[in-house]
C-alpha cells in the first residue's frame, strides 16, 4: 500500500464535470489528486481518473467528451491511448445561439502599429519582394535568382527592404488542371502575390506545366508592371539567361519598393493567421486559451484572426457553430468537417490518425482532446465567415479558414488569404518561421522555453504558477503589435521562413 505523498503535486481539473485531471506535475504513486488516490505514476501533462469509468463509458475533459473508456478504469489510474478509445457521437450545433453583436473600440481609442500602407488600402507589417514558382522545375531558378542578389550585398543600398525571398514549391504539373487542387494553387499563388507584406513579386515558370502562367494570369486580369513581372525558363533560353533576366527584373523593383515608409495605422489592419503545433497536454490550458485573449482583444480594436487546422476543430466545431453569426456560416463549418470525413475516408485514413505521437507523447490522447484545446486559440467572440483554403479573407472579426492540420500547409493557405501576422503556441517545440508573414512562438510551459529560448518568444508556462489568462493575453497583444511594427520574431532572428511555403496538395498525382 502506498503512503500519502504530503505535498501532492499540482494538478488541473478545467471543468467541475471532468472526470479526469491534467497533471502539471508529474503525479507519483500515492498522491491524492482531487481526492483520488493515484495508483501508477501520471507524467506531466498527462491524465489521471478522478472516479470509476465503466467501459465505454464517455470521459470529460473541457466538460466535453474527448473519448470513451476501454474496460475498466478505476480513480487513480493513468488515463491515455491504453484505455481509451474513439467512437462517433451525436454533436448539437445549436447554429448561432451564442452569436452577438461585438463592441468595437471606436477608432480614437483602438491600439496602433507601425507599417507599410499600400496603394490599395490594405496594410502590411514586412515589405518583402517575392519570388514565386508556377512550378517545381522552376525552384532552382528561383533559388538562384534569390542566392545571386543576396550575394550582390544589394540589398544595403535599400534598409526599407525586408528581404528578397524566393518561395518556391513542389507542385505546377502532373494535375487536373480543371480540378480542386489547380484551384487551390492558383488561389494560393495570387494570394501570396497580393498579400500586404510582398510589395514586388516575379513569377517563374518552366513553361510546359500544367499550371499555365498566361492562364493565371487571365484568371486574376493580372497586368504586368515594374513590380510584377513574370518569366518562362523555356521562352527566355534557358538557365542562364532566366537567372539573369530575374535579376534585371527585380533590380527594377528594388528602388520602388523601398519608397514604402512605416506609418502609424490602427490595430484594425491586422490579420493574425492563428497555429499550433507540436502540441502537449498544456496546450489547452495555457498557450491556447491565451492566444484566444489576445484574439478577444485584437477584435475588440477592430481587428481579424483567422484560426484554421479543420482537423484540429473536429469534435470542437459544436462549440463553434454556437458563437456562428447567423445558421449559413455555422452550416458552412459542418459542411467543411463533412467534406473532411470523406476526405480521410477515401485515402484509407480517419480522423484520430491525428494527434500525432509528439502529441501523445505530451499527453494527448484523442483527435477531440487536441480539438477541444486548439480551438480554445479561437477566444470567445462571433465567428463572422468561413473561408476556403488560401480565399481572400473580406470579413472583420474572429474567422474560419478550411486547412490541413500540418502546421506548413495551413499557415501557408492562411497567408494567401491576407495574414499579415502570425501566432504560433508549442508544448513540445516546433521549428517553424514564416515569410512574408512573420511568426511568433508561444510556449505552453516553462519547460520547453527554457529549453529553447533562441526560438520562443513568449513563455506561457507562467499561467501554471499563477498568471491569468487575461494577463498572458495582454502581453501577446503587445507582442503582436510590437512585431507587426518591426521588430524581429526569435523565427526572424533565426532566417526561419524560405522553405515553410507550401501549398495543399489536392488530388491524384498524374
Amino acid at each position: 500500500m502506498n503512503a500519502p505523498v504530503a505535498n501532492p503535486p499540482r494538478s488541473v481539473r478545467l471543468n467541475a464535470a471532468d472526470n479526469v485531471a491534467v497533471a502539471v506535475d508529474p503525479i507519483e504513486p500515492g498522491a491524492v489528486i482531487h481526492g483520488a488516490t493515484a495508483k501508477v505514476r501520471i507524467p506531466r501533462g498527462h491524465k489521471m481518473a478522478l472516479s470509476a469509468l465503466a467501459d465505454g463509458q464517455p470521459i470529460i475533459k473541457f466538460g466535453q467528451i474527448i473519448g470513451f473508456a476501454q474496460g475498466a478504469i478505476q480513480p487513480g489510474d493513468w488515463v491515455h491511448e491504453h484505455n481509451v478509445v474513439m467512437h462517433a457521437f451525436e454533436r448539437d450545433y445549436r447554429f448561432a445561439e451564442d452569436a452577438k453583436k461585438e463592441e468595437i473600440l471606436p477608432p480614437h481609442l483602438q491600439a496602433t502599429f507601425e507599417g507599410f500602407r499600400r496603394a490599395n488600402g490594405e496594410v502590411g507589417t514586412r515589405n518583402y519582394i517575392a519570388i514565386l514558382t508556377s512550378v517545381n522545375c522552376s525552384a532552382s531558378v528561383a533559388r538562384f535568382i534569390a542566392e545571386d542578389l543576396n550575394r550582390s550585398g544589394l540589398l544595403a543600398q535599400y534598409p526599407h527592404i525586408d528581404g528578397i525571398i524566393p518561395l518556391v514549391q513542389g507542385g505546377g504539373c502532373a494535375i487536373d488542371v480543371k480540378g480542386e487542387g489547380y484551384d487551390v494553387l492558383k488561389r494560393t499563388q495570387w494570394g501570396y502575390a497580393t498579400n500586404p507584406n510582398v510589395a514586388g513579386v516575379l513569377m517563374v515558370g518552366l513553361g510546359c506545366e500544367g499550371f499555365q502562367i498566361g492562364r493565371w494570369k487571365e484568371a486574376y486580369n493580372i497586368v504586368e508592371s515594374d513590380t510584377f513581372r513574370t518569366m518562362t525558363i523555356q521562352e527566355t533560353g534557358g538557365t542562364k539567361k532566366t537567372v539573369a533576366a530575374g535579376v534585371d527584373a527585380v533590380k527594377t523593383m528594388l528602388p520602388i519598393a523601398n519608397k514604402a515608409r512605416r506609418e502609424t495605422v490602427p490595430a484594425s489592419e491586422l490579420m493574425l493567421a492563428l497555429q499550433c503545433g507540436g502540441s502537449d497536454g498544456y496546450s489547452g490550458i495555457t498557450a491556447n486559451p491565451a492566444l484566444g485573449a489576445a484574439v478577444d482583444e485584437l477584435v475588440r480594436h477592430g481587428g481579424t484572426a483567422i484560426l484554421s487546422e479543420t482537423p484540429e476543430i473536429y469534435g470542437a466545431e459544436h462549440l463553434l457553430t454556437r458563437r456562428a453569426s447567423n445558421r449559413a456560416v455555422g452550416e458552412k463549418l459542418v459542411e467543411r468537417i463533412k467534406w473532411w470525413e470523406d476526405y480521410t475516408s477515401r485515402n484509407k485514413m480517419e480522423m484520430n490518425n491525428n494527434p500525432s505521437p509528439g502529441n501523445k507523447l505530451g499527453g494527448l490522447t484523442t483527435i477531440l482532446e487536441k480539438s477541444l484545446g486548439a480551438a480554445a486559440k479561437g477566444g470567445t467572440t462571433t465567428m463572422t465567415g468561413v473561408y476556403e483554403y488560401a480565399e481572400k479573407v473580406d470579413t472583420k472579426g474572429f474567422v474560419f479558414m478550411d486547412t490541413p492540420g500540418y502546421d506548413p500547409v495551413s499557415a501557408t493557405g492562411q497567408v494567401a488569404g491576407g495574414a499579415n501576422i502570425l501566432c504560433f503556441t508549442t508544448g513540445r517545440g516546433s521549428a517553424y518561421g514564416c515569410k512574408p508573414t512573420p511568426s511568433i512562438k508561444l510556449a505552453t510551459n516553462s519547460e520547453i522555453y527554457r529549453k529553447m529560448t533562441d526560438d520562443m518568444d513568449i513563455n506561457c508556462g507562467d499561467i501554471l504558477d499563477g498568471v491569468s489568462i487575461e494577463e498572458k493575453g495582454k502581453e501577446i497583444f503587445a507582442k503582436i503589435l510590437e512585431v507587426a511594427s518591426g521588430t524581429r520574431s526569435k523565427s526572424e532572428e533565426l532566417g526561419y521562413g524560405d522553405a515553410e511555403f507550401v501549398p495543399w496538395t489536392i488530388g491524384a498525382t498524374m
